[in-house]
């Protein structure tokens, strides 16, 4: 199995520096973020492809990844394209300055979210690796279960969302209606749910500490890159978002506070 990560990781780390080319010469890194999701599926694939028999517990993973990476990559390509990069790399550039950061960004940005994805995507090598029957058992279904919830969570969220956005009268106001109103992240939410579903399948297949790389996903949305940065953000940004976090959970959906 460990051939198999370093095989993976040659793979995306591959990709990457292709994208990270691309990057140089349209002078954008945002674009790494649309690819975020497609990195998932380029490894689940590779997984898939070299792992031996195509099982039924294989085929069902294959199916989630994919429909969860086209989703976000596409609603993410819809968001940002035509908008210019975003606004933490334009910092970046500016504090490593244009003649540095066009190397600087290749490691800082490129490898490292190569990195990231192949320690992420350990539960998707253990469950191609390891399942070696047609047999699905009890945590196969439970997977299955949370994985809808999360897909739910994370694709209406975002819907929701962008639609609230595409009003000009809601500008500086706060979403706080549909699954806005149970949880101030269900986006992030649903994205967890998706990542513990896709670590309970490698324990169908009775591998245990792959689910470390579900932990690394909920640890990036929740302290890194999407719940913390996010709510720092807001908070600066619109004074309705302080009354907004007295009556909505943070991450876990549940019926607003009074």
């Amino acid at each position: 199995m460990l051939n198999l990560f370093f095989e993976g990781l040659l793979l995306i780390t591959t990709l990457l520096t292709i994208l990270w080319l691309i990057s140089v010469v349209i002078e954008n890194v945002s674009i790494i973020d649309i690819f975020w999701g497609m990195g998932f599926l380029f490894i689940n694939l590779y997984y898939f492809l070299v792992s031996g028999e195509f099982y039924t517990r294989k085929l069902i993973l294959l199916i989630l990844v994919i429909l969860w990476a086209f989703r976000l990559s596409v609603y993410l390509a819809w968001r940002n394209i035509g908008k210019g990069e975003d606004y933490r790399y334009q910092e970046f550039r500016k504090k490593y300055g244009e003649e540095r950061y066009w190397w600087v960004s290749y490691f800082q940005v490129f490898l490292l979210q190569g990195v990231l994805i192949s320690l992420v995507s350990l539960p998707l090598l253990a469950t191609n690796f390891e399942t070696q029957n047609n047999n699905l058992n009890l945590f196969d279904y439970l997977a299955l279960l949370l994985w809808i919830i999360g897909f739910l969570f994370e694709s209406v969220g975002d819907y929701q969302l962008s639609k609230f956005k595409l009003n000009p009268n809601n500008n500086g106001k706060v979403l706080n209606t549909g699954l806005w109103k149970y949880t101030r992240h269900p986006n992030y939410f649903g994205d967890t749910m998706v990542w513990l579903a896709y670590a309970i399948f490698s324990i169908a297949s009775q591998n245990y500490w792959s689910f470390i790389g579900s932990i690394i996903m909920a640890l990036l949305i929740v302290k890194v890159s999407g719940v913390a940065l996010l709510e720092k953000s807001l908070k600066n940004k619109k004074l309705e978002y302080l009354e907004y976090i007295q009556k909505t959970n943070s991450f876990f959906p549940w019926f607003p506070k009074k």
